[in-house]
């Protein structure tokens, strides 16, 4: 999708540069800037990475870690916890550019949290549980992305901008910001924010398919771990064809986009939902 040449040295077409560029990273000298805060410079990218792992606790794998009442909750109190590692690690690098791409990455995150969070409400208005499992028997006759394509296409542009992936990575902006927050960052603590990264983008589109596009039955834990994984792989090369197919959006811009359209969109379906007599499960709305 790119037009460019990638790196297609290491291994057979270059399958193996994600590794080598790990091995490099870890293996490099950690350089930290001299007037920066030592202590909360290296937490904070491991909690980064601890936060992106814990999150996937309450998802079906197809069995899950802990099967929580409240799993859909304990998703959002964890991915909205991001905002302090993102905050903090601009704020310990005591540098100009670190610190304004962290207010903007906090601010761009915050907002979009505020519709991620009606979306959900109404999904859970809707199904009558907040449990994975009783999302996926809501869905067992039919996906709600067909039903409620609206509330699944904002839901999708809202993750794009919760983890900052084009075209919403204004948090690093390399005309303007020189990378944001992880500006004096090298070696592996950078690669800790990487990995946090992709593993919030993995999480988030396993979520969208559990909630959207019927992961498949807990009875059949196989089938439910393959329907899963293709799902999910699918809506990650979607992320990257976005990518490579529109421009970064201004800031303002992303920001009417979330207060003037999704806001009184979302509110307005989750109005409508609340107003429905049952949910689809034939369950009184909890």
């Amino acid at each position: 999708m790119q037009l460019r040449k990638g790196p297609n040295i290491v291994g057979p077409c270059g399958l193996l540069q994600p590794i080598a560029d790990g091995v490099k990273l870890f293996i490099k000298e950690p350089l930290r800037p001299s007037p920066s805060s030592p202590t909360l410079f290296i937490i904070t990218p491991t909690m980064a990475l601890f936060l992106a792992l814990m999150i996937w606790t309450p998802l079906p794998m197809p069995t899950t870690l802990a099967d929580l009442n409240l799993g859909i909750l304990f998703l959002l109190a964890l991915s909205s916890m991001t905002v302090y590692s993102i905050l903090w690690s601009g704020w310990a690098s005591n540098s100009k550019y670190s610190l304004i791409g962290a207010l903007r990455a906090v601010a761009q995150t915050i907002s979009y949290e505020v519709t991620l969070g009606v979306i959900l409400l109404a999904v859970i208005m809707l199904t009558g549980g907040f449990t994975m499992k009783m999302l996926s028997m809501t869905q067992e006759n039919q996906w709600l992305l067909l039903s409620y394509w609206p509330l699944a296409m904002m839901w999708f542009i809202s993750t794009l901008a919760e983890t900052n992936r084009s075209p919403f990575d204004l948090t690093e902006g390399e005309s303007e910001l020189v990378s944001g927050f992880n500006v004096e960052y090298a070696a592996g603590p950078f690669a800790l924010f990487f990995l946090a990264e992709y593993a919030n983008i993995m999480m988030m589109n396993t979520l969208t398919c559990i909630l959207f596009m019927n992961p498949g039955s807990t009875a059949h834990p196989d089938m439910l771990t393959t329907n899963l994984m293709l799902k999910a792989s699918m809506m990650t090369a979607l992320f990257l064809w976005t990518r490579a197919s529109y421009p970064r959006f201004r800031y303002d811009q992303l920001m009417y986009l979330l207060w003037k359209t999704f806001l009184p969109l979302t509110l307005a379906m989750f109005l409508w939902h609340t107003s429905l007599p049952t949910t689809m499960s034939g369950l009184p709305p909890q």
